[in-house]
């Protein structure tokens, strides 16, 4: 019997598609959702404020006093400020202000780091709080503020801690890994100037600010210089990550910075901060 070449040819393909679509939809069916992978979301914030600009007037004015004292030409370089030098403003931006005055010199540090994860299963809320765990255990808060952001916290116990205050007595890390009264000198460790327990003024966890937030208070003495106290509010919203960083020498070296004070300036600019993250 003859065949024509063309029909041998429209049976072979007959049989060929129907015997391929069988297999190639048990292929498919057999691994649901290999092909599709699902990465973890990005952060909430894609860019950071100007640094420089992030501050008003009127609070610059309120933490760097010295500076209403200065001609309205100064004024203004110091309300200015310095950006800090940073390699990819998209993922960091900085700016420092510094006062001098009669009674003595204040400077302000504001930095603000955009945390992004390069791996596709790590989102940058869990990458931003990895590195904001880092910065609270870096800061040996005593073990009283334990943290609720992040793996590391089990700080070490304030007994253990070289930088801190013994259990149960209040005061501040120095520079000399020895605790010193808060508030002005001469006070005991349970009180300050206006009566208020001391214990409130030592490093700490902060619960209102941010997703997470820690307040460190280190006091240092170079020599026979003056002392000079830093307040350090660092607080995380999503996957960006503020310090600030609230300096103060007074003029003479008998002189001890005011520890409530600077915290309560502090904490209240890291309140603005947070607002203007939100808007």
């Amino acid at each position: 019997m003859a065949y024509a070449p063309g029909a041998v040819l429209i049976a072979a393909l007959a049989v060929g598609c129907s015997s391929g679509n069988g297999t190639s939809d048990s292929a498919t069916d057999s691994k649901p959702g290999t092909l599709a992978t699902s990465a973890a979301p990005p952060g909430k914030y894609r860019t950071l404020p100007e640094a420089c600009r992030s501050i008003p007037p009127a609070t610059l004015k309120d933490l760097l006093p010295g500076a209403a004292e200065l001609p309205e030409a100064q004024q203004e370089k110091v309300f200015d400020g310095s950006a800090t030098v940073t390699y990819d403003t998209d993922r960091r931006v900085g700016c420092r202000w510094k006062s001098d005055g009669p009674d003595g010199t204040r400077s302000l540090l504001v930095d603000f780091e955009r945390v992004v994860s390069y791996d596709p299963s790590v989102s940058d809320d869990d990458r931003a709080r990895e590195v904001y765990a880092k910065k609270e255990a870096a800061a040996d808060l005593p073990s009283s503020s334990g943290s609720s952001d992040g793996p590391e916290s089990g700080t070490p116990s304030s007994s253990d801690s070289p930088g801190s205050s013994p259990s149960g007595t209040a005061g501040e890390k120095t520079d000399a890994g020895k605790s010193t009264d808060p508030g002005t000198g001469g006070k005991s460790s349970g009180d300050t100037t206006d009566g208020s327990s001391a214990e409130n003024l030592q490093p700490r966890m902060l619960d209102s600010l941010g997703d997470s937030a820690f307040l460190d208070d280190l006091l240092t003495r170079a020599g026979s210089t003056a002392q000079h106290r830093t307040v350090s509010v660092v607080f995380r919203t999503s996957n960006v990550i503020v310090t600030i960083e609230y300096t103060a020498q007074p003029a003479l070296s008998t002189e001890v910075p005011d520890s409530k004070e600077l915290q309560e300036k502090a904490q209240a600019l890291g309140g603005n901060l947070v607002d203007r993250f939100s808007e």
